[in-house]
């Protein structure tokens, strides 16, 4: 199987560009599902607090043997705990249920606009990744706009804007706006929870490549420069989606998935939500 490939932050902290999930991968089942794509040779795993399996993530790292050093571990921020001193309090909390003294990556988890008090989670971010508690800070479902925003009040640019990103919602303008600004474009739902896998246009390049729709999909993540976060509960389709870096997409495959941009939500509005 092919090395995975790493992403290096623009505070120089390398993350993999393949990375586990738990989105709603109950309680019950995450220690399991995490166990296994350690044993397949995931090295980054995402939760967040309100998955509410942090815990059972945080037992499965402890007890995988593999050395703190060879692993990412991100976690997020809620929208009920923004705000500078709450962030503080909600920081310790999960790491506490992570049994972790450091977290790799701590991010805001939705700009939750109508609240306004993301600019003063992004301080408290701050504060954490200067104190040592956290290697590197960013934000999910960010938007431009969001993103802009924390820069010109803070200066503190997100390593990472985790989004909703697949073939159907492309978000060129955003990712264009994390080149600029030196943000690593991080996709959650990369495979449209499962909606892209029947696409006539998926299955055929599929076909063409003896991979599977999933295995196409992720490699497509890949080559656009994404890190990108698939989840499973199932042991064969934790390996399947491990298994993306030992071939490649061609310039029409590139063509013709790029036409499947719709601009479709599965998730909310960030514009809006929370």
């Amino acid at each position: 199987m092919a090395p995975m490939r790493t992403i290096t932050l623009n505070n120089g902290v390398t993350m993999p560009q393949l990375g586990f999930g738990v989105f709603q991968v109950s309680t019950e089942d995450t220690y399991d599902a995490v166990t296994e794509a350690l044993r397949v040779g995931y090295r980054s795993i995402d939760t967040a607090a309100i998955y509410g399996n942090e815990e059972p993530v945080g037992r499965a790292v402890a007890d995988s043997g593999i050395a703190r050093d060879e692993l990412f571990v991100t976690t997020k921020l809620w929208n009920s705990d923004q705000g500078y001193d709450e962030a503080l309090r909600a920081f310790d909390a999960s790491a506490a249920r992570l049994g972790l003294d450091q977290v790799d990556l701590y991010l805001v988890h939705w700009p939750a606009p109508k609240q306004d008090r993301y600019v003063d989670s992004w301080r408290a971010l701050g504060k954490l990744h200067a104190d040592g508690r956290v290697r590197a800070i960013g934000v999910s479902n960010f938007q431009p706009e969001h993103l802009e925003r924390v820069v010109d009040a803070t200066g503190a640019v997100p390593a990472v804007n985790q989004v909703e990103l697949h073939p159907r919602l492309q978000q060129a303008e955003l990712r264009a706006v994390h080149a600029r600004l030196g943000v690593v474009t991080e996709a959650w739902s990369p495979l449209a929870q499962g909606a892209l896998l029947g696409d006539p246009v998926i299955t055929s390049v599929a076909d063409k490549h003896g991979r599977t729709p999933a295995q196409v999909v992720l490699r497509w993540h890949v080559q656009l420069g994404n890190v990108v976060i698939p989840k499973s509960a199932t042991p064969s389709r934790i390996a399947e989606n491990f298994a993306v870096f030992d071939f490649e997409l061609d310039g029409d495959d590139l063509a013709r998935i790029a036409e499947l941009d719709r601009g479709e939500r599965i998730g909310p509005d960030p514009d809006t939500f929370g």
